[in-house]
């Protein structure tokens, strides 16, 4: 069985890791192989052979060079690439993770040349149509196969929606695997070399911030009022802020100022942003996947958000929506913090969460090959 798993962004190669390391433990028995695809949805320079050996994988055997452009030029710049990959490979299975525009791009290709799909996080719902990544894992959910869900709220989403209960496979998190999996590696003499390891000695008790999303930082009102509710942090705990390019653009477009205790990064590598927010008083993010990832190894989490599609991790407590708002987000901090003792390092994982969903990926697949 052909293999095809797509990755269009460096954190998509976080998802992927464990599903191609499951598939080399078992190609010989079960005759799989695993092909990587690398949309070239994101341009990152730093993803060398070095980034693809620390996974435990090997660099991608296709390369598309997508590139950015509006979510019409990106999506088409990648469909039309895919098309040629699959019709010279003709893979078994395509794999899809995420909610990436290329999840949804390869989706639609594979099945319209009717090859079959299998989209691991599966049934995510934010029930907001304002977010490209809502519309696009609605549209691939539609197509796919086989789905791969990280929580009960993924089982119950899609059975609303129609999908059959033999399609529908709970297994857990590969973030989590690949999250377990790193966590393994980060011994003191990894950290030692992370440029940022002296300022986490140095700063002791902090809060960790990523911020990234066009509602946060596209709007200049949203940003401004976001930063009134971080500096106003700042002056009881500094924060340590890995900058995304585009954040920094529009902090500069919009004389957005930060507290002098508000220490601002370039973007960082998995393991070092690990290594980072693990020991943090708590983090403030509105990236999705830190939700979970915080969620797992039980740090205090307030998502500056008005919904999540991963509603598992303010079940278990870790995680608060606090919107954009400054009062949101400083009432959630501190309800958040009240109930610390509760969740920080009292870890309790969600079900399956542990580290084995894609040995169980691999397995339902095998079970198809056959």
């Amino acid at each position: 069985m052909n293999i095809c798993l797509v990755a269009g962004a460096r954190p998509n190669f976080m998802k992927i890791a464990p599903i191609v390391r499951a598939i080399e433990a078992r190609k010989a028995q079960e005759g799989l192989r695993a092909m990587i695809v690398h949309t070239g949805q994101h341009y990152d320079q730093n993803m060398s052979d070095t980034f693809f050996q620390d996974l435990g994988i090997p660099a991608p055997d296709h390369h598309l060079g997508a590139g950015s452009g509006s979510h019409a030029v990106q999506t088409a710049a990648v469909m039309v690439a895919f098309e040629q990959v699959c019709e010279r490979d003709r893979p078994d299975m395509v794999v899809v993770v995420g909610d990436v525009n290329s999840t949804l791009a390869c989706s639609v290709v594979a099945k319209k040349m009717q090859l079959a799909v299998s989209h691991v996080e599966a049934g995510l719902r934010s029930f907001d149509l304002s977010m490209p990544e809502e519309i696009n894992r609605m549209v691939t959910d539609a197509i796919t196969d086989l789905f791969f869900v990280t929580e009960p709220s993924g089982v119950d989403n899609l059975l609303r929606e129609g999908k059959e209960r033999d399609r529908i496979h709970f297994v857990g998190h590969v973030m989590i695997d690949n999250l377990l999996y790193q966590l393994d590696k980060l011994d003191e003499e990894v950290c030692s070399r992370f440029p940022s390891n002296r300022l986490k000695q140095q700063l002791g008790t902090y809060l960790f911030l990523t911020l990234h999303r066009p509602s946060n930082v596209d709007d200049p009102a949203a940003f401004a009022r976001i930063a009134a509710a971080l500096n106003t942090l700042a002056a009881a705990y500094p924060i340590v802020f890995p900058i995304h390019p585009r954040t920094r653009s529009r902090m500069e477009a919009f004389g957005i100022r930060f507290d002098e205790r508000i220490v601002l990064l370039e973007p960082l590598g998995f393991m070092e942003s690990l290594h980072l927010w693990k020991d943090a008083a708590a983090v403030l993010t509105d990236s999705g996947g830190l939700q979970e990832e915080t969620t797992a190894l039980g740090v205090p989490c307030i998502t500056l958000r008005n919904n999540t599609e991963r509603p598992i991790t303010i079940e278990m407590g870790t995680n608060v929506l606090a919107g954009n708002t400054t009062e949101g987000i400083l009432k959630a901090f501190e309800r958040q913090m009240a109930g610390r003792g509760s969740a920080h390092h009292q870890v309790r994982r969600p079900p399956l969460w542990d580290g084995r969903a894609a040995e169980r990926i691999v397995e339902v697949l095998a079970k198809r090959a056959k």
